[in-house]
C-alpha cells in the first residue's frame, strides 16, 4: 500500500508548497534535510547493469558530470515550480545560456537577440556564436514588428530577457513566442531579474527559461548556479548531450544550497517585491532624482505588459540621479547599508552603476539607445528593514 503522504502529486501543489517538498530523494535512513552527494562515481553490482545503465536501458546514475542525486533533486524542483516537463542544472547563469543557445545552432543558422542584454549574454550572441558560422541580429525587443522583420528561413532560436538588465525593459514574451514559431524557430527567456515567483516564461509561449541560480534562487551571496527548464523534447534533442561532453556541471554542494534556498524563495521575494515599491516611490519623490524604472509602477513604459505577463514588481529597480557619474559614484560612496556589487537578487540590498560595470563593454552609442546614462544606477532590494533603506538613500542623495 502506498502511504497517503507518499501518494499525492507534486504537480497538484501549489508553489509554496513544492519548494518545500518537491524532487526529494531521500536514502535508506529517511532524512528530513535533502541529503548531499559529495560523491564523483558510482558503483554497480554488475558488469551487465553497468553496461545497461550506459546504453540508457536502466534508470541510475553514471558520474556527476552527467547527473547526481543532489542536482537531480534540484532540476526535479525548479521544474516543478516553473510548470517545465525537464531540466538540467549548470556551474553558473552564463553556463545556462551559452548551452540554451549553443546546443541548438550549426553554421549556418541565425539567431535574433534584444539589444537590452546583459554584457556576458550579448558577448555569445555577437562574438562567440559568429566565430562557429552562427549569423546573430539584434532588435529593439519592445518593436515587435522590429522581431518580425529580423527573422530569416534560416532563423533557429530568439533570445530575451525580460526584465531587461539594467533599464528593466518589458518585452512582450507571448507575442516574441508567436514571431519564433511562426518563422519555424523557438523562444529562450532569461527570466533571472523576474525570477520563477513573478513570472513564468513556458506558459507564456516561451520553448526554454534560463536562469542564473545565483541571483534570486541561492539569493543569499553563496554560489554560483544556472538552470535550463524547457519540454523533455527539448532538453534530449539540443541540451542534454551537450552538458554531459562539455561539462559545465553544477557541484553538489552548490545544488544543496539551492535546494535549501528554494524553501525560502517565495517568502523572500515576495518581501523583497513590497520593499522595491515603497522605494520606487520613495525615489520618485526625490528632487534630485530625475526618473525611476520599476514595472510595478504605472508610470513604466511597458507597465501594461507587465501587469500582464508577471505577477508583481519585482525586486528590481533603476533610477536616473542628476550630475551623471561623478553625482552617481559620490551617492553610491555616501551608502551606508545598501552594499556596491554587481551582483543581484540578494538577502542584501545592492547597488551598481552599469556603465562602468556590468555594461561597460558596450560602445557609448549602444549604451546611450539603450538609455544606460552615466547617472543611471541599479538597486537590487534586499531583505533589510525598508525604512533604513529609504533613510540610507536619502541620506546619500543628500
Amino acid at each position: 500500500m502506498v502511504s497517503p503522504r507518499k501518494s499525492r502529486d507534486p504537480k497538484t501543489l501549489r508553489p509554496a508548497t513544492q519548494l518545500v517538498h518537491g524532487g526529494s530523494l531521500r536514502s535508506q535512513f529517511d532524512e528530513t534535510s535533502e541529503a548531499m552527494f559529495l560523491t564523483q562515481g558510482y558503483l554497480y553490482d554488475t558488469m551487465e547493469i553497468a553496461e545497461k545503465r550506459f546504453k540508457g536501458e536502466t534508470p541510475g546514475f553514471i558520474y556527476s558530470r552527467f547527473s547526481n542525486p543532489t542536482v537531480a533533486m534540484f532540476e526535479q524542483r525548479m521544474a516543478l515550480l516553473e510548470g517545465a516537463e525537464a531540466a538540467r542544472a549548470t556551474a553558473s547563469g552564463m553556463a545556462a545560456v551559452t548551452a540554451a543557445l549553443m546546443g541548438q545552432v550549426r553554421a549556418g543558422d541565425h539567431v535574433v537577440a534584444a539589444k537590452a542584454l546583459f554584457g556576458s549574454c550579448l558577448y555569445v550572441v555577437e562574438d562567440l556564436l559568429p566565430r562557429f558560422g552562427v549569423a546573430s541580429t539584434l532588435v529593439e525587443g519592445t518593436d515587435l514588428d522590429a522581431w518580425r522583420a529580423a527573422m530569416r528561413p534560416n532563423t533557429k532560436t530568439l533570445f530575451l530577457e525580460s526584465p531587461t538588465n539594467p533599464t528593466l525593459e518589458i518585452i512582450d514574451i507571448a507575442e516574441v513566442a508567436k514571431i519564433a514559431h511562426a518563422g519555424g524557430a523557438t523562444l529562450v527567456v532569461d527570466n533571472a531579474f523576474a525570477s520563477p515567483m513573478m513570472q513564468q516564461p513556458l506558459r507564456l509561449g516561451g520553448d526554454c527559461v534560463v536562469y542564473s541560480a545565483t541571483k534570486h534562487i541561492d539569493g543569499q551571496g553563496r554560489t554560483l548556479g544556472g538552470v535550463i527548464l524547457a519540454s523533455e523534447k527539448f532538453i534530449a534533442d539540443h541540451i542534454h548531450n551537450f552538458l554531459r561532453q562539455t561539462g559545465p556541471s553544477l557541484s553538489p554542494f552548490n545544488a544543496w544550497v539551492m535546494l535549501k534556498s528554494l524553501e525560502t524563495l517565495p517568502v523572500r521575494v515576495a518581501a523583497q517585491t513590497r520593499s522595491a515599491e515603497r522605494i520606487a516611490s520613495f525615489l520618485s519623490e526625490h528632487p534630485r532624482v530625475s526618473r525611476v524604472l520599476y514595472p510595478g509602477r504605472p508610470d513604466h513604459p511597458q507597465y501594461e505588459i507587465a501587469h500582464k505577463q508577471m505577477s508583481g514588481g519585482g525586486t528590481m529597480l533603476a533610477f536616473e540621479i542628476e550630475g551623471g557619474k561623478a553625482a552617481a559614484f559620490a551617492f553610491a560612496n555616501a551608502l551606508s547599508i545598501i552594499g556596491i556589487s554587481n551582483n543581484l537578487g540578494d538577502a542584501k540590498s545592492l547597488i551598481t552603476h552599469p556603465e562602468t560595470t556590468t555594461h561597460q563593454r558596450l560602445k557609448p552609442e549602444l549604451r546611450a539607445a539603450l538609455g544606460i546614462g552615466p547617472g543611471l544606477l541599479r538597486l537590487s532590494v534586499g531583505l533589510e528593514d525598508v525604512e533604513d533603506l529609504c533613510e540610507d538613500l536619502g541620506r546619500a542623495l543628500g
